[in-house]
Parts: C-alpha cells; structure tokens; sequence
C-alpha cells in the first residue's frame, strides 16, 4: 500500500497540481493586496474618501453600546455586524483572479493553436493518371508521366 501510495504521489499530475495549488494561494495573496492597497484606495478617494473594508452595518449592539468606527471596534465590543465593504472587496478581488485566469488561458490556448498547425502535404495528384504520388516525385509510379518541378 506504501508503494502504490508512492507511486501516486509521484505522479507528474499530482505533482503538477500540487504546484498549482501553492502558486495559485500565492497568486491570491497578491490579488488580495492588489485589489486591498492598490485598486480600493483610488476608488474610494473618487466616491468621497470612502474605505470599502470599513462599511459595515451593526445587527445588535455589544455591552457597550454606541457607534463604532470599524468591524474590529465592533467585534471586540461584541457587536454583531454585517460587513458588506468586506463583501465588496472580495468580490472584486474573485473578479480580477477571474480574468487573470481567463488571460492566462486565452494565451495557453492561442499558443497550443500554433502549435497544432496543420503540417505541410506531403503528397500530390499527378496530373495524367489522378494517382497519389509523392510531393517531389519526378515521374508518376503509375503511369509514369513526366511531371513538372512545381
């Protein structure tokens, strides 16, 4: 069982998705940070200097009580809250991973389709007798017609 473990472990497939998995957590970090330090910021300076990560609306108040700045303010009052500027973020962060991931196979499939060229013929009709001859063929094997150089 230990060996046929192994042998599946091995695995160029299970291998290559295991590096998928690890470059595509790594490459949702990135997303993350784009979409949190470098999308978001602009975007709330143009809609009034609001921080999408801090709209949230309180459900029930904590012990406390009052108006709290952030969810964390909120969560550590023990405050329920609905955060829909969270919400916002990681919907616009699914959608940049989204065409990431549409570019990046846009571009393997544009590149396999070069790849998968048809090759070029091999073989040609001869012109008297319509038979398959080869495409450098200087005389017919079936009739044996001179043919052109063309």
């Amino acid at each position: 069982m230990l060996k046929e473990f192994k042998e599946f472990a091995m695995r160029g497939n299970v291998v290559d998705m295991a590096v998928g998995i690890i470059i595509g957590a790594a490459f949702g970090t990135i997303i993350s940070s784009l979409v949190g330090d470098v999308i978001m910021p602009p975007i709330g300076l143009l809609l009034g200097n609001v921080d999408f990560s801090n709209l949230f609306v309180v459900l029930r108040h904590g012990a406390a009580g009052g108006a709290y700045a952030t969810p964390a303010i909120a969560k550590a009052a023990g405050a329920v809250t609905l955060n829909y500027g969270q919400f916002i973020n990681t919907v616009i962060s699914f959608l940049i991973i989204a065409f990431s991931v549409f570019l990046l196979i846009k571009g393997m499939n544009s590149l396999k389709r070069k790849e998968e060229a048809p090759a070029a013929p091999t073989t040609k009709s001869c012109p008297f007798c319509r038979s398959t001859i080869h495409l450098e063929a200087t005389r017919c094997p079936a009739c044996t017609s001179p043919l052109s150089a063309s």
